[in-house]
């Protein structure tokens, strides 16, 4: 069948879903499983008026139920200062047209410079990109650059610290990467150094990736790491959590050579899974092997302040399907959310919302554990996540805090990881409690 506004001929489509190896086009949706396919007719009126259809919406929205959130897994619940909204949705932001390039405004360079000058401090790293698509994409990324930088060497240690949805996604690059990618089991909870030094030894060694805190919410010691990694010249890559870097020792402390992770702690709405922002940071030395653009600030001829795209080799433009990297330019619209939540709250407001979410989750992980039916998996630290063991069956609790309007945790293998951030109460964790403790 051919389409009026569609390219591409039959023939067209039949050549592509037999690359593929499909049959028809039903055949490119096989790995979705049946139970959470839609099959009935779509409700799709033929015309509705302005109001009708503000109506409808409302209607929808009135459905979703509001839950009370204790979940974490890299996604978290932060308080956004109702200012960001009114600020963001302005028509000079909030645009679905990309500025690009030589077009570029110097009021989104301004911005852009300063997220880099923000996400760099808060790493202790001496520089930062103009932000990634994701934390997931900007772990792979990293891999990538890791490689990259490591002549010949395709091997890069993963922590199995690390979230497994970020995992996933770096599977999925390393699959036509020719990168081969080794687990650095845990030890007690966190990454087993004497492992690493160990696979380390093995050679052909990039990087080695980890997270902080990690898929448990243990705040791990790195002491070591980057010493072990640099003496067999590989890359040590940390991802943290962004928010968390306001109280805890930065990558740059650790010595890590990239910073990567997701800046939706910063003040992003979970809002049902993104957008959010993915933040790379760097030391100067693998400034040319980063990708996406960096912005840097210059004089103009009249000596004014100015700011200008920098160090841009653009290589997907140049070397093609040989580049290291495919990422150009975002619309960094999260960016400058990032932006806005940083220079509003301040280094002392960032730095009262982490020690408010610490706070709460060790009153949450006290008053459950008194209950009896809860007991830390691990003796470690941990910041304001933690992973519990429930004497009873996790899907009946989670059924009957979700019927209490409480999103109780995620279930991760037979435990629970529980999440608190400053915008859950004392009464709220109490209720919480309450319910587990029947």
């Amino acid at each position: 069948m051919d389409y009026k506004y569609f390219p591409h001929t039959s023939d067209d489509l039949q050549a592509m879903m037999e690359k593929v190896g499909v049959t028809d086009l039903d055949g490119l949706y096989a790995q979705i499983p049946d139970a959470i396919r839609f099959k009935g007719d779509y409700q799709l009126p033929s015309e509705m008026s302005e109001l009708e259809v503000r109506q409808l919406f409302d209607k929808l929205g009135s459905q979703n139920q509001q839950l009370t959130c204790f979940a974490g897994y890299g996604v978290y619940d932060h308080y956004m200062p109702s200012v960001i909204p009114s600020l963001l949705q302005r028509s000079e932001f909030l645009t679905s047209y990309t500025p690009y390039q030589a077009e570029i405004s110097q009021g989104t360079l301004h911005y852009i410079f300063e997220y880099q000058s923000m996400m760099a401090e808060l790493t202790g790293m001496d520089i930062s990109n103009a932000s990634m698509y994701d934390g997931t994409t900007a772990t792979a990324e990293a891999m990538m650059m890791a490689v990259a930088a490591g002549k010949k060497q395709n091997k890069v240690l993963v922590s199995a610290g690390l979230n497994p949805k970020t995992r996933e996604v770096l599977d999925t690059y390393a699959l036509h990467q020719g990168i081969e990618l080794e687990t650095i089991p845990l030890k007690d909870g966190a990454t087993d150094l004497s492992m690493l030094k160990s696979q380390l030894a093995n050679g052909g060694v990039a990087g080695a990736i980890v997270q902080q805190p990690n898929v448990y919410g243990i705040v791990e010691d790195f002491t070591g790491f980057a010493e072990a990694c640099h003496e067999q010249k590989a890359l040590f890559v940390m991802n943290s959590v962004i928010a968390d870097l306001a109280v805890l020792k930065t990558p740059g402390e650790w010595g890590a050579d990239i910073a990567v992770g997701d800046g939706q702690s910063l003040g992003i709405p979970m809002q049902f899974g993104g957008p959010y922002v993915g933040y790379m940071c760097c030391t100067e030395k693998l400034i040319r092997k980063m990708p996406g653009r960096i912005v840097g600030m210059t004089k103009d001829n009249r000596d004014q302040r100015a700011f200008v795209l920098t160090l841009q080799a653009r290589e997907q433009h140049i070397r093609r399907q040989k580049a290291t990297s495919n990422i150009c330019s975002n619309q960094s619209l999260m960016a400058l959310f990032v932006t806005m939540y940083l220079s509003l709250m301040g280094k002392q407001g960032v730095k009262e919302a982490a020690e408010l979410s610490y706070a709460g989750a060790h009153y949450l992980c006290d008053e459950l554990v008194k209950t009896g039916k809860f007991h830390l998996a691990f003796d470690k630290p941990f910041f304001n996540e933690f992973y519990v063991k429930y004497d009873g069956n996790v899907d009946t609790l989670s059924k009957h805090l979700l019927d209490a309007g409480i999103l109780g945790g995620v279930k991760l293998g037979d435990g629970i990881l529980f999440a608190v951030t400053e915008k859950r109460t004392k009464e709220e964790i109490d209720n919480l409690v309450n319910i587990a403790a029947l």
